[in-house]
């Protein structure tokens, strides 16, 4: 390992990120988490994916104008600390680790519980406690390794919606199965209407909808590390929401074309009944091979952002000078390390409550990864705010709408908090998550404060880094 340099390799091409970004937003949120969704909203669902989609978008481009600008390593930790002073900084990045940790607990857990279809008799710590070595062992390799193996991963993912969505439209036209063709597109006002639950329903389902979007935000992560940032990042942003956004709509429609609403997620995945539709008898297996997929692909992106997030801090002075180090494949290994054992949290809850984790889990992080995303809503909306006209002029990768639509997004975000709040389900993430906050002011105080780091080392650490 070389302990003295501390500068990240660029090897990520426009390829690498674009699977990335669209590989961290496909994976529990839509195959399992829009069952939920779907019984809370029915297929006013639809409309709540394509109005999340839009606000994800618009918090894709804040991000992207500041990353084509300012390439560093750290990315919205580092807006946050320039735009919006050092304690919204480090509050951000930890946030967003804090985040990347609980979503990775979530994720090895699933692994575990996805291998126990196969494997009942073995139990499940054992699955997580090898899957948190073997991720951890592909993010010590050269950066270029991670991207072309998360491209796999997502690619896996994206081939089997695709099939889902073909197969899905056969079934509707041609009725394979027991599908009646006469009934197809009017299951989505038959049965109570388009939103059969109310307006209460539509609102209460937006918490899981968000939550499923989260993870797009490494795109800011990726650009430290991407080969000509000014190109690759914005080809990135532009395409991810739009096919997030078609996956997840497109998806889901066609599932409550063939069956009601009502019915779905009472009967087993909405995804196996499509298989099971087909007339493919292993559909539980094929299923389970695309969700194990999934998982790795997550829990890959996790242990990534989490890393470079840390290390951008290190490179503030905001997190262990230890986090600095850089082994001779470029690669942050001591912040991978530190990942890896902190997961290892997740074998202990595996073993000591199995049937509580993944619950407590996902609701906590929704409140983690909306509060990243406001803070980068209001660096950019500061960033913005003092930059002349020939400054403004000059942006490679100018948002769209402004200011109005990050006012817009800022304040839909705000009220999907109060939705979480209301909700006796989701209610404790936000306990956890003021706790949480708290914890970091004390921390930033006692340990961050002003005065505690020299200008000029922090200059030379920034100097040191090329990104």
């Amino acid at each position: 390992m070389n302990k003295t340099a501390d500068v990240l390799t660029r090897g990520l091409t426009a390829r690498h990120i674009r699977f990335i970004a669209l590989g961290s937003a496909i994976g529990t949120g839509l195959f399992y988490g829009s069952a939920e969704a779907i019984n809370q909203a029915g297929p006013s669902v639809l409309l709540a994916y394509l109005i999340g989609g839009a606000a994800i978008y618009v918090v894709l481009r804040a991000l992207g104008e500041m990353a084509v600008s300012d390439p560093v390593s750290g990315s919205f930790g580092e807006y946050a600390s320039k735009h919006l002073g050092p304690l919204a900084g480090f509050m951000t990045g930890w946030t967003y680790t804090f985040e990347m940790v609980v979503v990775c607990l979530a994720d090895v857990t699933a692994f575990g519980v996805y291998m126990g279809l196969w494997f009942p008799d073995v139990p499940r710590w054992i699955w997580v406690l090898s899957i948190i070595f073997f991720i951890g062992a592909i993010n010590l390799l050269h950066v270029k390794v991670f991207g072309e193996i998360e491209f796999w991963f997502s690619l896996v993912k994206i081939v089997a919606i695709l099939a889902m969505i073909v197969g899905g439209i056969a079934i509707l036209i041609f009725g394979f199965g027991v599908h009646d063709t006469s009934t197809g597109l009017t299951n989505l006002w038959d049965g109570g209407g388009f939103f059969p639950n109310g307006t209460g329903g539509f609102v209460a389902c937006f918490a899981i909808v968000m939550f499923a979007f989260g993870g797009t935000e490494i795109i800011g992560i990726t650009a430290g590390e991407a080969e000509k940032p000014e190109r690759t990042i914005p080809r990135a942003i532009n395409t991810v929401p739009v096919r997030i956004i078609l996956f997840y709509v497109l998806t889901l429609a066609v599932i409550m074309a063939i069956n009601p609403w009502q019915s779905i997620g009472s009967a087993g995945s909405p995804f196996v009944q499509i298989f099971q539709a087909l007339g493919i008898g292993p559909a539980a297996t094929v299923l389970n091979i695309v969700v194990i997929t999934a998982a790795l692909s997550a829990i890959n992106s996790d242990i990534f952002g989490a890393g470079r997030m840390m290390y951008g801090m290190a490179q503030r002075g905001q997190a262990p000078a230890v986090m600095r180090q850089v082994s001779r494949n470029g690669v942050p290994w001591m912040t991978v390390v530190i990942m890896t054992i902190t997961l290892l949290v997740g074998v202990l809850l595996n073993y000591l409550i199995p049937d509580k984790v993944f619950l407590i889990i996902a609701s906590i992080a929704t409140f983690a990864t909306i509060f990243v995303w406001l803070m980068i809503l209001l660096s950019h909306y500061r960033s913005r705010r003092s930059m002349n006209a020939a400054e403004t002029a000059a942006l490679k990768f100018p948002v769209p709408f402004w200011p109005y639509g990050q006012l817009i997004t800022i304040g839909f975000l705000v009220f999907v908090i109060v939705v979480i709040a209301f909700d006796a389900d989701s209610r404790v993430a936000l306990v956890v998550g003021a706790v949480w906050l708290a914890l970091l002011f004390l921390a930033y105080r006692q340990w961050v404060r002003p005065g505690r780091i020299e200008p000029d080392e922090v200059t030379n650490l920034r100097a040191a880094d090329p990104a």
